[in-house]
């Protein structure tokens, strides 16, 4: 597999132009028609001996969209080739704000949460930051989006893969995402989920990308937690939310913790009293989520009418919370379950 060109932020497509003996309008074109989501051999404003040299380095197509799957409800689901034959896949959901796109960060993920379909294979590989970028590129050129009108106005890190574990990529992606010569989406409009890796949520501090972070907690006690995440393990509550108070004093954004709805896991009225006297007071926010059933997994959903009971509960206890309503769920709209489905097609 060649290079990534997509993985190079725009000042390094000038030093790369310039060492090939290009002026430097070459390499404006060069990041434009990328940025454009173009492949490099479509990027008409390029003499041919510059994209062929090119070619001898670069992967022509970083990302492509292999199949495409549309909701009942409008959600869109995605299963990208890689340049070498991996599949992830990512959803493009529509909200009366705009558009918001769940891109990949890893092929499959090795956190083993029990929950969620995109560790049943393990971790393949970590995406580089052009392959990450790529997934954001293509959906918003296939969808008719430019730099300056784009067709995805908000991208969360929530697809496969767990981000902290690919921390250099991820962020030199963002970096390149965040770009006034690139896309330039505002941090603001950006989400990273992680599970919880501690000493990334500090690292993660420092580098002056203030975006939304987003916390999988989807328990109350570590012990109860370990048994459906293993980095519980590793990191507890009490070391996350220091994390997390660290992230807010740092960049003065709240928090986010998701939590996940389980039938007799962890959605019962001390599960909501103990959530309360975990949170209240802090600058955050709880995401009830009704668990995507994932068909290898024993974890079942609750059902609607327990998780809004659940969502008074928080409430009425001083918490800031929501239920997010549930989309893309007839095109196996969780994490991994699309690529989960595909690899068993492949197989069969």
């Amino acid at each position: 597999m060649k290079a990534i060109i997509q993985d190079l932020s725009f000042e390094q497509i000038k030093e790369l132009a310039s060492s090939l003996g290009q002026p430097a309008f070459r390499a404006r074109q060069l990041y434009e028609g990328i940025t454009q989501g173009k492949d490099i051999s479509q990027i008409s404003t390029l003499p041919n001996s510059f994209k062929e040299r090119l070619l001898t380095e670069f992967e022509d197509c970083a990302v492509k969209i292999k199949e495409v799957f549309e909701s009942s409800d409008g959600t869109k689901k995605f299963l990208f080739e890689l340049a070498d034959g991996n599949i992830i896949e990512g959803v493009l959901m529509s909200y009366k704000y705009g558009n918001t796109q769940c891109v990949s960060t890893q092929v499959g993920c090795r956190m083993g949460c029990k929950f969620c379909a995109s560790t049943l294979n393990g971790l393949i590989r970590n995406l580089s930051p052009g392959e990450i970028l790529s997934q954001i590129l293509k959906v918003n050129a296939a969808y008719g989006g430019t730099k300056e009108k784009r067709a995805v106005t908000n991208v969360v890190l929530m697809g496969s893969g767990e981000p902290f574990d690919n921390y250099a990529n991820v962020v030199q992606f963002l970096k390149n995402l965040t770009s006034q010569e690139g896309l330039n989406i505002s941090p603001r409009n950006i989400s990273l989920s992680t599970c919880g890796l501690v000493d990334k949520m500090y690292a993660f501090a420092e580098e002056n990308i203030p975006l939304n972070l987003t916390v999988s907690l989807h328990q109350t006690t570590d012990s109860e937690r370990a048994r459906t995440m293993p980095i519980a393990n590793k990191w507890s509550i009490a070391e996350i939310l220091q994390a997390c108070d660290n992230y807010f004093a740092k960049t003065g954004r709240r928090y986010i913790f998701e939590y996940s709805l389980i039938e007799g896991e962890n959605c019962d009225r001390r599960h909501a009293e103990e959530l309360i006297n975990l949170l209240k007071g802090r600058p955050c926010h709880v995401n009830l989520i009704r668990l995507n059933e994932v068909n290898e997994r024993t974890l079942k959903a609750t059902d609607e009418k327990s998780a809004y009971r659940f969502l008074g509960l928080l409430e009425k206890g001083g918490l800031s919370a929501t239920l997010r309503r549930q989309i893309g769920s007839d095109i196996g709209g969780a994490c991994g379950q699309l690529r989960a489905s595909y690899i068993k097609k492949q197989g069969d």
